[in-house]
């Protein structure tokens, strides 16, 4: 379970209860067929390695379309339950060194804004995120997400990482 949600049994238990217990789940919007658990797994599942909800679908038993409620359902609840653990550039410790790294993370390419998102480095549309990791390899701080057509030094400015400290060239 864990190569798939990236997440233990015992951590999926604990998200779980945390979303029974908040007030975000009294109408229950997962589906009943799936329930929380298994709603929470194929939404993990979906965010973590981007798989096409028919193999989703599949692999639980059920419709793709049971599979796209449970993701629809699920995410913001995720979003909304996990949001104060997510760290600010505020929260990073001034004492540690960072390493900052601009990617683009593709996404469709809708025509009213394809110009905006387009990245002509990528040669495709995506949004641009500045991430921060420790020199040991974990995961610091994500920025917020700017659109892809924007150069990685703008990403890291308007990110506000670099006036939380002293950044040396």
């Amino acid at each position: 379970m864990h190569s798939t949600t990236g997440l233990t049994r015992d951590r999926i238990v604990d998200l779980c209860a945390i979303i029974h217990h908040s007030r975000l789940s009294i109408r229950r919007p997962w589906p009943p067929k799936l329930g929380l658990f298994d709603s929470v797994r194929v939404a993990l599942i979906y965010l973590r390695r981007d798989r096409a909800q028919v193999e989703l679908a599949e692999m639980f038993g059920v419709s793709q379309s049971t599979i796209s409620r449970a993701v629809t359902a699920v995410t913001p609840l995720l979003a909304a339950v996990l949001s104060e653990c997510v760290p600010t550039s505020g929260d990073l410790d001034a004492r540690s060194t960072y390493i900052v790294d601009g990617t683009l993370v593709p996404c469709w390419s809708w025509r009213v804004r394809e110009k905006e998102l387009y990245s002509g480095k990528h040669r495709t549309t995506g949004m641009n995120l500045q991430v921060a990791r420790t020199l040991s390899g974990r995961l610091a701080w994500v920025s917020d997400p700017v659109p892809g057509s924007r150069h990685d030094s703008y990403c890291l400015r308007t990110s506000g990482i670099l006036d939380e400290y002293d950044v040396t060239a």
